[in-house]
């Protein structure tokens, strides 16, 4: 009678919840990998090659993780995981594998949008975050699709902020993130969480001798991608500003200059707002001789020693905004307002 009295009364407690031996922060992450990872797909793409007969065969050239945009098809990655590639299949967390469209790709910000046109109904977008005020030591989640087996997650805090990292096209990239969550290969392009589960930023590179994480990843923030992916998927290229001029070589500028920081202005284009302004470029003297321009050496405060720095220093504005350009004219040093113009 006892046992059957202690029987029922463990039957009418019901089986143990396994969730209360968790602690919150763990009950968090499950939930938001839960949440997002039907929003993570996996990215591979081919080039077409052809055969002496000319029959055509493909060739892989890369893979990686991407996320899910918008619920018009957008899927976000890394620029080096679609680079010369000629045919795209995004897959999603079930296993269907779509054809996509390379819509554009910024290469200085590590940044490519492709469009699936099929199974729209199945896209499960982000939520969108902020990176403008993350701190350091905020806990963070990385998640990616490597090899389209299975979502993977790793967690970790924000290590540091602010990092510059140089991109594949050669520029330096600034204000990256920097976290201790393992960004693992197949996983760049994946998206880096806050702990509400919104996007803060795509993982994109880790630093590494046996190219496996070692505890240094970083990620593009949301405030480049929240600017860059509308311009790629409305122009399928990024608008930028300038100033309507052309700059010499670093090695025409050393042969001209010397050793002197800064960028020297070669052509100036006519009518343009730096024209107006009065920026001078490279003259030609007769006898083959050549003049020295004018050498910008800061914008709007920002100290411009090479074309890394006119570079991101430009990428902080918008055309139409007017900048104050530090020129070095011989031995003069002037500021000169120029009306910045679209490059696209």
């Amino acid at each position: 009678m006892r046992a059957c009295v202690l029987l029922c009364a463990a039957l009418a407690l019901g089986a143990p919840d396994r969730s209360a031996a968790l602690l919150p922060e763990e009950q968090n992450v499950m939930r938001v990998f839960k949440e997002a990872a039907p929003s993570v797909v996996f990215v591979t793409n081919a080039a077409r090659a052809q055969t002496e007969d000319m029959d055509e065969f493909l060739v892989p050239q890369g893979a990686g993780s991407g996320f899910v945009w918008d619920d018009r098809g957008h899927i976000v990655t890394n620029f080096h995981v679609v680079q010369g590639g000629d045919v795209f299949l995004v897959s999603l967390g079930d296993r269907v594998q779509l054809e996509a469209e390379r819509i554009g790709a910024d290469p200085a910000k590590d940044i490519a949008v492709l469009k699936v046109s099929k199974n729209l109904d199945k896209l499960r977008p982000l939520a969108i975050g902020s990176s403008e005020s993350l701190q350091v030591g905020q806990s963070v989640l990385a998640i990616g699709n490597p090899f389209g087996l299975d979502h993977t997650l790793t967690t970790g805090v924000i290590s540091a902020l602010g990092r510059e990292v140089r991109g594949i096209a050669g520029v330096t990239i600034r204000d990256m993130i920097q976290t201790d969550a393992a960004i693992n290969p197949g996983n760049s392009g994946g998206p880096l969480l806050d702990s509400g589960g919104r996007l803060i930023g795509m993982n994109t590179v880790i630093y590494s001798r046996s190219g496996s994480s070692a505890g240094i990843g970083f990620a593009v923030p949301v405030a480049f991608i929240r600017r860059i992916v509308p311009q790629l998927i409305r122009y399928g290229k990024v608008v930028r500003p300038g100033l309507g001029i052309s700059i010499l070589t670093a090695g025409q500028k050393y042969y001209l200059l010397g050793e002197q920081d800064g960028v020297a202005v070669n052509k100036v284009q006519p009518g343009s707002p730096a024209a107006k302004a009065g920026l001078r470029g490279l003259r030609r003297l007769s006898g083959g001789r050549v003049e020295a321009g004018d050498v910008i050496v800061g914008i709007d405060g920002r100290e411009v020693k090479d074309f890394d720095d006119l570079y991101n220093a430009l990428d902080r504005h918008n055309p139409g905004d007017t900048v104050s350009v530090k020129i070095r004219r011989g031995s003069r040093a002037l500021s000169l307002p120029v009306t910045l113009v679209n490059i696209q």
